[in-house]
Protein backbone atom coordinates (compact mmCIF):
# COMPACT_ATOMS: atom_id res chain seq x y z
CA UNK A 1 0.00 0.00 0.00
CA UNK A 2 1.03 3.61 -0.67
CA UNK A 3 2.08 6.45 -0.81
CA UNK A 4 3.07 10.04 -1.51
CA UNK A 5 5.07 12.24 0.83
CA UNK A 6 1.97 14.07 2.08
CA UNK A 7 0.30 10.77 2.90
CA UNK A 8 2.84 8.65 4.82
CA UNK A 9 1.38 5.24 4.24
CA UNK A 10 3.24 2.14 3.26
CA UNK A 11 5.47 3.06 0.35
CA UNK A 12 8.56 1.10 -0.50
CA UNK A 13 9.12 2.81 -3.84
CA UNK A 14 12.73 3.19 -4.88
CA UNK A 15 11.97 6.01 -7.29
CA UNK A 16 12.80 8.87 -4.90
CA UNK A 17 15.92 7.40 -3.38
CA UNK A 18 18.95 9.50 -4.11
CA UNK A 19 21.32 7.87 -6.55
CA UNK A 20 18.99 4.95 -7.23
CA UNK A 21 17.58 3.91 -10.58
CA UNK A 22 13.84 3.16 -10.32
CA UNK A 23 13.14 -0.56 -10.41
CA UNK A 24 9.77 -1.47 -11.91
CA UNK A 25 8.20 -4.41 -10.13
CA UNK A 26 5.14 -6.24 -11.42
CA UNK A 27 1.68 -6.04 -9.87
CA UNK A 28 -0.04 -9.32 -9.01
CA UNK A 29 -3.36 -9.18 -7.18
CA UNK A 30 -4.66 -12.36 -5.55
CA UNK A 31 -8.14 -13.32 -4.40
CA UNK A 32 -8.75 -12.91 -0.68
CA UNK A 33 -7.25 -15.80 1.24
CA UNK A 34 -9.04 -16.70 4.51
CA UNK A 35 -5.68 -17.91 5.85
CA UNK A 36 -4.28 -14.36 5.96
CA UNK A 37 -5.52 -13.54 9.50
CA UNK A 38 -4.03 -16.79 10.84
CA UNK A 39 -0.73 -16.14 9.04
CA UNK A 40 -0.60 -12.71 10.67
CA UNK A 41 -1.45 -14.12 14.11
CA UNK A 42 1.36 -16.67 13.87
CA UNK A 43 3.82 -14.01 12.75
CA UNK A 44 2.68 -11.66 15.52
CA UNK A 45 3.49 -14.32 18.11
CA UNK A 46 6.98 -14.75 16.64
CA UNK A 47 7.61 -11.01 16.74
CA UNK A 48 6.41 -10.73 20.32
CA UNK A 49 8.58 -13.66 21.33
CA UNK A 50 11.75 -11.79 20.34
CA UNK A 51 10.80 -8.15 20.99
CA UNK A 52 8.78 -8.66 24.19
CA UNK A 53 8.36 -5.44 26.20
CA UNK A 54 9.75 -3.26 23.40
CA UNK A 55 6.39 -3.59 21.61
CA UNK A 56 3.42 -1.40 22.53
CA UNK A 57 1.04 -2.87 19.94
CA UNK A 58 1.00 -4.98 16.76
CA UNK A 59 -1.65 -4.66 14.06
CA UNK A 60 -2.40 -6.41 10.79
CA UNK A 61 -2.74 -3.65 8.19
CA UNK A 62 -2.97 -3.34 4.43
CA UNK A 63 -5.40 -5.09 2.11
CA UNK A 64 -4.77 -8.58 3.50
CA UNK A 65 -6.26 -7.30 6.79
CA UNK A 66 -9.67 -6.64 5.22
CA UNK A 67 -11.92 -9.67 4.80
CA UNK A 68 -12.89 -10.31 1.19
CA UNK A 69 -10.48 -7.78 -0.30
CA UNK A 70 -8.20 -8.84 -3.12
CA UNK A 71 -4.55 -8.01 -2.44
CA UNK A 72 -0.93 -8.64 -3.20
CA UNK A 73 -0.24 -11.76 -1.08
CA UNK A 74 2.11 -9.88 1.26
CA UNK A 75 1.30 -9.55 4.96
CA UNK A 76 1.76 -5.99 6.20
CA UNK A 77 2.40 -5.61 9.92
CA UNK A 78 2.56 -2.38 11.91
CA UNK A 79 4.55 -2.56 15.13
CA UNK A 80 4.24 0.31 17.60
CA UNK A 81 7.10 1.19 19.92
CA UNK A 82 7.31 3.88 22.62
CA UNK A 83 10.13 5.75 20.91
CA UNK A 84 11.35 5.37 17.36
CA UNK A 85 14.89 5.14 18.72
CA UNK A 86 13.87 1.78 20.26
CA UNK A 87 13.87 0.35 16.74
CA UNK A 88 17.66 0.11 16.78
CA UNK A 89 17.45 -2.43 19.60
CA UNK A 90 14.95 -4.46 17.58
CA UNK A 91 17.15 -5.06 14.52
CA UNK A 92 19.10 -8.01 15.93
CA UNK A 93 16.10 -9.80 17.53
CA UNK A 94 14.09 -9.44 14.33
CA UNK A 95 17.01 -10.73 12.29
CA UNK A 96 16.90 -13.91 14.39
CA UNK A 97 13.43 -14.69 12.99
CA UNK A 98 14.29 -13.80 9.41
CA UNK A 99 13.67 -10.04 9.10
CA UNK A 100 16.00 -7.81 7.12
CA UNK A 101 16.29 -4.18 8.18
CA UNK A 102 15.96 -1.88 5.14
CA UNK A 103 17.07 1.68 5.98
CA UNK A 104 17.02 3.06 2.42
CA UNK A 105 13.49 4.44 2.69
CA UNK A 106 14.00 6.56 5.79
CA UNK A 107 14.66 9.70 3.77
CA UNK A 108 11.13 9.41 2.39
CA UNK A 109 9.50 8.17 5.59
CA UNK A 110 11.66 9.27 8.54
CA UNK A 111 8.92 8.31 11.02
CA UNK A 112 9.11 4.62 10.03
CA UNK A 113 11.65 1.82 10.31
CA UNK A 114 11.07 -0.83 7.66
CA UNK A 115 11.84 -4.55 7.78
CA UNK A 116 11.01 -7.35 5.35
CA UNK A 117 11.04 -11.12 5.48
CA UNK A 118 10.68 -13.99 3.06
CA UNK A 119 10.74 -14.43 -0.72
CA UNK A 120 8.48 -11.88 -2.39
CA UNK A 121 7.58 -14.14 -5.29
CA UNK A 122 5.96 -16.81 -3.11
CA UNK A 123 2.41 -15.98 -1.93
CA UNK A 124 1.86 -15.71 1.84
CA UNK A 125 5.57 -16.11 2.59
CA UNK A 126 6.55 -12.44 2.37
CA UNK A 127 6.11 -9.94 5.20
CA UNK A 128 6.54 -6.17 5.47
CA UNK A 129 7.05 -4.88 9.01
CA UNK A 130 6.58 -1.16 9.65
CA UNK A 131 7.89 0.03 13.02
CA UNK A 132 6.56 3.40 14.17
CA UNK A 133 5.50 5.28 17.29
CA UNK A 134 1.91 4.65 18.30
CA UNK A 135 0.90 8.32 18.11
CA UNK A 136 2.41 8.78 14.64
CA UNK A 137 0.36 9.66 11.55
CA UNK A 138 1.61 6.46 9.93
CA UNK A 139 0.06 4.30 12.67
CA UNK A 140 -3.19 6.24 12.88
CA UNK A 141 -3.82 6.50 9.13
CA UNK A 142 -3.27 2.81 8.48
CA UNK A 143 -5.72 1.82 11.20
CA UNK A 144 -8.28 4.42 10.09
CA UNK A 145 -8.17 3.14 6.52
CA UNK A 146 -8.29 -0.54 7.50
CA UNK A 147 -11.11 -0.11 10.01
CA UNK A 148 -13.21 2.00 7.65
CA UNK A 149 -12.98 -0.65 4.94
CA UNK A 150 -13.86 -3.35 7.44
CA UNK A 151 -16.97 -1.44 8.52
CA UNK A 152 -18.04 -0.39 5.02
CA UNK A 153 -18.04 -3.35 2.58
CA UNK A 154 -19.37 -1.14 -0.21
CA UNK A 155 -16.31 1.12 0.03
CA UNK A 156 -14.06 -1.94 0.24
CA UNK A 157 -15.64 -3.22 -2.97
CA UNK A 158 -14.98 0.13 -4.67
CA UNK A 159 -11.37 -0.11 -3.59
CA UNK A 160 -11.16 -3.67 -4.84
CA UNK A 161 -12.54 -2.63 -8.23
CA UNK A 162 -10.03 0.22 -8.43
CA UNK A 163 -7.16 -2.13 -7.57
CA UNK A 164 -8.19 -4.53 -10.34
CA UNK A 165 -8.35 -1.74 -12.91
CA UNK A 166 -5.00 -0.29 -11.87
CA UNK A 167 -3.36 -3.72 -11.76
CA UNK A 168 -4.33 -4.22 -15.39
CA UNK A 169 -3.17 -0.75 -16.36
CA UNK A 170 0.15 -0.87 -14.48
CA UNK A 171 0.85 -4.58 -14.63
CA UNK A 172 4.62 -4.05 -14.86
CA UNK A 173 4.95 -0.93 -12.72
CA UNK A 174 4.08 -1.39 -9.04
CA UNK A 175 5.19 2.13 -8.10
CA UNK A 176 2.77 3.70 -10.61
CA UNK A 177 0.03 1.33 -9.39
CA UNK A 178 0.64 2.41 -5.81
CA UNK A 179 0.71 6.10 -6.65
CA UNK A 180 -2.54 5.86 -8.61
CA UNK A 181 -4.39 4.67 -5.49
CA UNK A 182 -3.46 7.79 -3.52
CA UNK A 183 -6.53 9.94 -4.07
CA UNK A 184 -8.92 7.12 -3.16
CA UNK A 185 -7.05 6.31 0.04
CA UNK A 186 -6.81 9.97 1.01
CA UNK A 187 -10.57 10.39 0.57
CA UNK A 188 -11.33 7.32 2.70
CA UNK A 189 -9.02 8.48 5.49
CA UNK A 190 -10.61 11.95 5.42
CA UNK A 191 -14.08 10.43 5.70
CA UNK A 192 -12.93 8.11 8.49
CA UNK A 193 -11.57 11.09 10.43
CA UNK A 194 -14.80 13.03 9.93
CA UNK A 195 -16.89 10.07 11.07
CA UNK A 196 -14.74 9.62 14.17
CA UNK A 197 -14.98 13.33 14.99
CA UNK A 198 -18.78 13.29 14.62
CA UNK A 199 -19.06 10.33 16.97
CA UNK A 200 -16.86 12.01 19.58
CA UNK A 201 -18.87 15.24 19.45
CA UNK A 202 -22.23 13.48 19.32
CA UNK A 203 -23.08 14.84 15.89
CA UNK A 204 -24.68 12.75 13.15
Amino acid sequence: MLLLKKLPLMNNSRSKLRGKTPFKRSVKIADYDPKWPAIFAEEKNQILSVLKEKVVAIEHVGSTAVQGLEAKPIIDISVAVRRLSDAEECIKPLRSIGYEYVPEYEEELPERRYFRKGPEGIPNKHFHLHMVERDSDFWQKHLLFRDYLRLHPDIAEQYCKLKRELARKYVSDREAYTKAKTSFIESVIAEARSTLKRRRTGCK
